[in-house]
C-alpha cells in the first residue's frame, strides 16, 4: 500500500531582530518546540493555511507575506507518533509541509495561545537555527532546508526595511 502524506504549511514568522516565533507543543512533558502549522483545507493556498493556523494556534494575524515556498518538503512520522495518531483515527505517514515567511507588524500582546483548542503551552522568539536544533527528530530535515533557503530571504527583507 502505497503511503500517505497529509499536505500542511507552517508559519514561519519573524520580527525585526529577526527572531522566528515557536510554540511549545501542549502535549509533550518536555519541551517540543515548532513553527505554527496545520492541515491545507480544500482550496486553500499554502500561504492561505499558515496564515489561518497562525491565527487558530497564537491568534497572530498582524503579519505580512514574505515568501511561500511553492513546493513542500516531506516528513515521515515516528512509529510512535503514527501509533498516536492511529488511534485518533489519522493513518498519514507523515507530511508534505509548505513553509510560508511572514514579517510580523504586531507586538507580544497580540499573541495568545489560549485558544479554545490550545495546541502550545508557551511561545517564545529566538533564533531560526535554534528551531533547526530543537525541533522532534522527525521534522529536522525539514526544518534544516527551510533554514538553509529562508535565512537569506529574512536577512535581505530586514536590510530592506532598516
Amino acid at each position: 500500500m502505497a503511503k500517505q502524506f497529509r499536505l500542511c504549511a507552517a508559519a514561519v514568522v519573524f520580527n525585526n531582530q529577526g527572531n522566528v516565533l515557536l510554540g511549545n507543543r501542549i502535549e509533550t512533558e518536555t519541551d517540543a518546540w515548532q513553527f505554527p502549522q496545520g492541515g491545507i483545507e480544500s482550496g486553500e493556498t499554502p500561504a492561505e493555511a499558515a496564515k489561518r493556523e497562525l491565527k487558530e494556534e497564537t491568534g497572530v494575524s498582524l503579519v505580512e507575506l514574505v515568501y511561500a515556498e511553492d513546493m513542500p518538503v516531506r516528513y515521515e512520522f515516528s512509529e510512535n507518533i503514527k501509533k498516536t495518531l492511529n488511534k485518533r483515527g489519522i493513518f498519514n505517514d507523515g507530511q508534505d509541509i509548505y513553509f510560508v515567511l511572514f514579517h510580523y507588524t504586531g507586538d507580544n500582546s497580540d499573541i495568545n495561545i489560549h485558544t479554545p483548542q490550545p495546541e502550545f503551552k508557551d511561545y517564545k522568539w529566538d533564533s531560526f537555527d535554534f528551531a533547526v536544533k530543537n525541533i522532534i527528530g522527525f521534522k529536522q530535515d525539514a526544518y534544516q532546508q527551510a533554514y538553509t533557503r529562508l535565512t537569506p530571504v529574512i536577512r535581505q527583507y530586514l536590510d530592506s526595511i532598516s
